[in-house]
């Protein structure tokens, strides 16, 4: 698989159609792993980040054999393209940022990625589409054994996989679920319900995790640290507290319907008219917009478009995207034009 057919391809978290996809858009998790008796990817040096990633590499295609794996050097590979990896969810900000020998191996659905030399040695992840939590679990967990074959694991019995940072050591899991909730924040509930996800000891990100605000009414939700707590423990509370959310979202898109329908369509319809006629447009205006027009087709109060489309658009139309798909760099205020162009192309308009 080449990166230029990666980057271009349908994102695999946006499919629609997996299980309550209307609401959420994705479950990930991941494992942070590190090999015993190495300082950790912090401490190393430039050569031992070399010696480290190459050893990594040949470890991780020799436990994956079976699997359609592709390594890519990032050292090797454009900013532009890092940021399109980092906008689909397959490496992070931090390994993109980073300086050094550094990679990644992506399966040819992009449901699997491994990063190498990231603030662990390896963090493995494994994306589904919808609310799937124990298929991502039982994925995920059956790559780290088939790679824990070929790795000598950093592990105390008594505090478990040991970590770069504090609170991932124990499991060394962040299981986090992606949700699009515009009728919370219409209707001024999320703070409400957010407070309540706190107590659980849940964290709240945007879009890309840590240090990102939500965009386009979306938001992550994933466990605060995973010391004393098994990977069971974890998954039970977000999966006990996920549909809950689900739930109040589905309450507060009836309620909206049913007591300020033309509210509720004026904001779905200026949305959608601005994002077919508008000749120069923002990616965080985007966001916004479509996030509009997703609640729009699925309450059926906007018909004649494909879901499939507008849920490509959130990734599409990111400034990663916009530049890969006109093939060069762009200033901001050229991406948004593009963007814009871009957006009429994808829903028919001229």
């Amino acid at each position: 698989m080449k990166l230029d057919e990666l980057i271009l391809s349908p994102s695999p978290w946006l499919a629609p159609g997996g299980p309550q996809s209307d609401i959420v858009l994705s479950t990930r998790v991941r494992l942070a792993r590190n090999v015993a008796g190495r300082p950790f990817a912090t401490r190393l040096r430039a050569e031992e980040r070399q010696d480290l990633e190459a050893y990594l590499k040949k470890a991780v295609i020799k436990a994956l054999g079976a699997r359609d794996i592709t390594w890519f050097e990032l050292a090797e590979v454009s900013e532009i393209d890092r940021r399109c990896l980092v906008e689909r969810h397959i490496i992070s900000r931090e390994l993109a940022a980073a300086e050094g020998q550094r990679g990644v191996a992506v399966d040819g659905h992009q449901r699997l990625a491994i990063m190498a030399n990231e603030e662990d040695h390896l963090r493995i992840q494994v994306i589904f589409p919808g609310l799937q939590l124990q298929e991502a679990w039982l994925e995920a967990d059956s790559v780290d054994n088939h790679i824990e074959e070929q790795i000598t694991y950093a592990f105390s019995p008594k505090l478990g996989y040991l970590t770069a940072c504090p609170t991932n050591v124990g499991t060394g899991m962040r299981a986090s679920v992606m949700l699009h909730l515009p009728s919370l924040v219409l209707t001024k509930q999320i703070d409400k319900v957010f407070r309540a996800v706190a107590r659980m000891r849940l964290a709240v990100r945007g879009l890309y995790g840590e240090g990102t605000q939500a965009t386009g009414d979306i938001y992550q939700i994933s466990n605060q640290a995973s010391l004393g707590r098994s990977e069971t423990d974890i998954l039970k509370t977000l999966g006990a507290v996920i549909p809950q959310i689900v739930a109040y979202e589905q309450q507060a898109r009836q309620v909206l319907a049913d007591e300020s329908p033309a509210i509720l369509d004026d904001r779905i319809y200026r949305a959608w008219g601005i994002l077919t006629h508008a000749r120069t447009i923002s990616s965080e205006e985007t966001l916004t917009l479509l996030s509009a027009v997703r609640l729009g087709l699925h309450l059926v109060r906007l018909k004649g478009v494909d879901i499939g489309v507008i849920n490509e658009l959130f990734l599409l139309t990111r400034p990663g995207h916009i530049q890969k798909i006109r093939g060069k760099e762009l200033s901001e205020s050229e991406r948004d034009v593009a963007r814009a162009g871009y957006i009429r192309k994808r829903l028919g308009s001229s």
